[in-house]
């Protein structure tokens, strides 16, 4: 596959600041993927998402999106098009009082042809699952709907891929769950690339990829089965590995020789079983 997003020695300092916030990063995200980079509050995590849409320039460095230089002034259209960003709160994202209008905002906006409007605010709508609320007013959605509806709204400007920065930091467990699922939906079956960026580890089980940061820098890339393993350096990162990995890993230092890559409440019980046979 090749990189939708690629960073390239990426410095960024905020104006101001005598701290990098972000110190060398290197990294390259493949099209169609599901990425998800964590970190602990001022890893730089969010920083790093900002940067990827154009909404920070690099101090150093360099960001490119399809081959695009982020700092291309004349080519920041092309970048935003090609990368939806969803945020924490959807309140902040939401413009309209009925939902099918507010997801019909951007394309409008971007001046796409009325009936096509209205074929991406459809088909948007129902491959979050909130089809059946498109007149329904947005204040009165829960919270976990309210952001469907705001990913609905930048599905509708047809991305390449989407970057959700802690889209669930606000939400409750049921809210987080509605959310996770339709992105891994969205990558599953639909094709999208998604770069999720959350401290809640339990978001990263079903990702291709997890990209872990820690004061500006990245130190540790690989799939969730080869990073949660590690749940001692985790931990001292201030990071809450998912139940199943704490389970094991506490299991383990019990001494119970258990495997600590059992990500899913399924795999774990099937190892533990299988250990008290």
């Amino acid at each position: 596959m090749s990189a939708i997003i690629k960073t390239e020695g990426l410095h960024y300092t905020y104006p101001g600041d005598e701290i990098e916030t972000l110190s060398g990063i290197d990294i390259e995200i493949e099209e169609g993927s599901f990425a998800v980079i964590l970190g602990h509050n001022g890893s730089g995590k969010s920083t790093l998402a900002k940067l990827f849409n154009a909404i920070l320039l690099p101090t150093s460095g360099k960001v490119t999106v399809s081959g695009i230089d982020t700092a291309d002034e004349a080519r920041i259209l092309d970048v935003r098009r090609t990368i939806g960003m969803v945020f924490q709160n959807p309140d902040n994202q939401i413009v309209a009082n009925v939902v099918e209008d507010d997801v019909a905002f951007a394309p409008e906006n971007l001046g796409v042809p009325s009936a096509e409007i209205r074929e991406r605010v459809d088909d948007a709508l129902r491959r979050v699952g909130m089809y059946d609320y498109r007149m329904h007013a947005p204040h009165l959605l829960s919270g976990g709907q309210k952001q469907r509806v705001a990913i609905a709204g930048v599905l509708a400007m047809n991305p390449r891929c989407v970057v959700l920065d802690e889209p669930t930091a606000m939400l409750d467990p049921v809210g987080r769950r509605e959310v996770i699922e339709t992105v891994t939906r969205l990558c599953r079956e639909n094709g999208m690339t998604v770069v999720l960026i959350t401290h809640h580890m339990s978001e990263c089980v079903g990702a291709d990829r997890l990209i872990v940061m820690s004061e500006g820098r990245i130190i540790a890339d690989g799939a969730p089965r080869e990073i949660f393993p590690h749940a001692g350096r985790l931990k001292e990162e201030g990071l809450a590995v998912p139940a199943t990995t704490e389970l094991l890993y506490t299991l383990r230092e019990a001494g119970l020789d258990l495997p600590l890559d059992a990500l899913t409440v399924e795999e774990c019980a099937d190892v533990i079983a299988q250990k008290l046979l």
